[in-house]
């Protein structure tokens, strides 16, 4: 039976926000225990591997519950009404993750802290949103975020566009005509075809992909993406997002497909031969700490392929091959 979880103060909240490099250990290793006691899914992954409170001492001690777990069960930590049900998108008959988000106000602060870290304050610029596919679908949490971004913009023209691209045009074209700052967030295959039916010179827009051709296009490469891109647009560099349905946290490129996190996210790299072997720099599988993820699960094995520098920063190389099959095999919920 799932107990209820005791309730978590804000002083807890704020070092989650504000971890040091010296205690970002101790945090994830409070979060680890919290997690293994409240969340019945994490809590009999972490059994099915042989971890437990006693013997994970380090983050390299620690076990990170594949993705799609979210897919098959509920992965959250005590028992809650949800006041809000994230779900990734997918093609049909496939089954999305669903992740249930007991607080929107730890997403919203997550989001906007990270937002702040890397591009100041969203008041300085015109937002605009280019997400067809997610503003057709309930229950996107990139959704959720662009659209709170364009609040805190308060530019009069920020807002999202669907497939209306003469009109997008129209205003890029005139914000360009007032050197006013402004970001052009989209996702990738929305860009390429705006980018194809209106090449234009853009010096004071920052274009940022977050990913997503989910059939809709041909699949090309970041690399191939950015370059098109930079030629139709006349831009030096693209930016882009790391997020997902599943994460609370995200984090940014500005520029090479190099990717920075804000200090509440970590990733570090798995051997796909040996889950349970973590490193802190090479290339790898990509294990995500998210430690924003207090009412779900702050340790989540994905499936992308990266590199990891000694730095911290990473570039995202690709998928691994039938990353859904390693799946929750382990449980039995």
């Amino acid at each position: 039976m799932v107990t209820e979880l005791p309730n978590i103060s804000g002083e807890w909240i704020d070092k989650i926000f504000l971890p040091s490099e010296d205690n970002f250990l101790e945090t994830a290793l409070q979060i680890f225990q919290y997690q293994y006691q409240y969340n019945p899914v994490y809590a009999q992954y972490a059994n099915a591997v042989g971890k437990n409170p006693g013997n994970v001492l380090s983050l390299a001690d620690i076990p990170f519950l594949p993705i799609s777990c979210f897919k098959t069960h509920p992965v959250t930590t005590g028992y809650f009404i949800p006041q809000a049900i994230f779900e990734s998108s997918g093609t049909t008959g496939s089954i999305n993750s669903r992740h249930l988000v007991r607080n929107i106000s730890i997403y919203k602060e997550s989001f906007l802290k990270a937002f702040e870290l890397f591009y100041g304050s969203p008041a300085g610029y015109c937002i605009i949103g280019l997400l067809p596919s997610y503003l057709e679908r309930k229950h996107s949490s990139l959704v959720l975020m662009v659209d709170e971004l364009i609040k805190q913009s308060s530019h009069p023209h920020a807002g999202f566009y669907l497939y209306e691209h003469e009109k997008l045009a129209s205003l890029l074209n005139d914000l360009e005509m007032q050197q006013q700052k402004s970001l052009l967030i989209g996702v990738t295959f929305a860009l390429l075809d705006f980018a194809e039916a209106f090449p234009m010179p853009l010096q004071h827009t920052i274009v940022m992909e977050t990913g997503g051709m989910k059939g809709r296009r041909e699949e090309w490469t970041r690399l191939q993406v950015h370059d098109y891109l930079s030629q139709q647009w006349g831009i030096t560099v693209v930016h882009s997002e790391y997020g997902m349905t599943e994460l609370l946290s995200q984090a940014y490129s500005t520029g090479n497909g190099i990717f920075r996190s804000p200090s509440w996210m970590k990733i570090v790299l798995r051997n796909d031969d040996d889950p349970l072997s973590i490193s802190t720099s090479g290339t790898g599988v990509i294990n995500v700490i998210d430690l924003a993820n207090i009412y779900s699960c702050s340790f989540i094995a994905t499936g992308d392929v990266g590199k990891l520098y000694e730095d911290g920063s990473f570039e995202v190389l690709g998928r691994l091959d039938n990353a859904d099959l390693r799946g929750c095999s382990l449980l039995t919920l």
